[in-house]
């Protein structure tokens, strides 16, 4: 496992460097694994603690994604950079500090999805085609830019990586049961990030995403 102060999604691909002894442990570990597609791991946002040092993930959010390794740089001193995409969600039943780096026991979820109404998928688009129209013009260049899946269970992931939202939405979109909520829980908070940029024209205090979008 990999815990982050952060939360990732399925088919967003992510870059990571990794310096830390027990996470250099794990990329050892995967690149042990013959087929490409089987190195997988899991990242689970961090609750309450640390990415690094000893007290590194004391307490981690119980759903979380699993991943896999697309790509690895090894550096002489040891460290690596690597890039990996999400695959799935995954729920954590149990963590085992035994070894040289963290691993538990996890189940994989599922989507248990009946369809997307057509007018949730584009209510959510519309407003995420607004709000980056008026972030752009506050910022004065033009920011989270590039094409959207049009599948809606990817558009949601997408949308999840790319807008300017707090670890705690963040981790709630990740939790949600369908994509429908999913996308219906993305529009409630664009509107009122757009309401929250009209009444203070500033720019929101967190960073442009700059995760790669990847359906691969």
């Amino acid at each position: 496992m990999f815990p982050l102060n952060t939360v990732l999604f399925p088919g967003v691909s992510v870059p990571l460097h990794v310096f830390e002894d027990r996470y250099r442990a794990l990329v050892h570990k995967l690149l042990t694994v013959d087929d490409p597609a089987e190195r997988l791991f899991g990242s689970f946002a961090i609750r309450e603690g640390y990415e690094v040092g000893d007290h590194g993930g004391q307490s981690l959010h119980r759903i979380g994604c699993y991943l896999q390794l697309t790509e690895v740089e090894a550096h002489e001193d040891g460290t690596f950079d690597i890039v990996a995409v999400g695959r799935g969600r995954v729920r954590l039943d149990a963590v085992d500090t035994s070894n040289a780096y963290l691993s538990g026991e996890v189940v994989r979820l599922t989507e248990t999805d009946d369809g997307v109404h057509p007018e949730v998928a584009e209510r959510t688009l519309a407003l995420f085609t607004r709000y980056r129209e008026e972030l752009s013009e506050l910022r004065g260049s033009e920011v989270l830019a590039g094409d959207l899946p049009h599948d809606p269970a990817y558009l949601a992931w997408s949308l999840a990586a790319t807008c300017l939202l707090t670890m705690r939405q963040r981790q709630a979109l990740l939790e949600a049961e369908t994509v429908e909520l999913r996308l219906a829980m993305i529009a409630e908070m664009l509107h009122d990030e757009l309401s929250a940029m009209r009444a203070v024209p500033s720019l929101p205090a967190t960073e442009v995403a700059r995760t790669r979008w990847s359906p691969n």
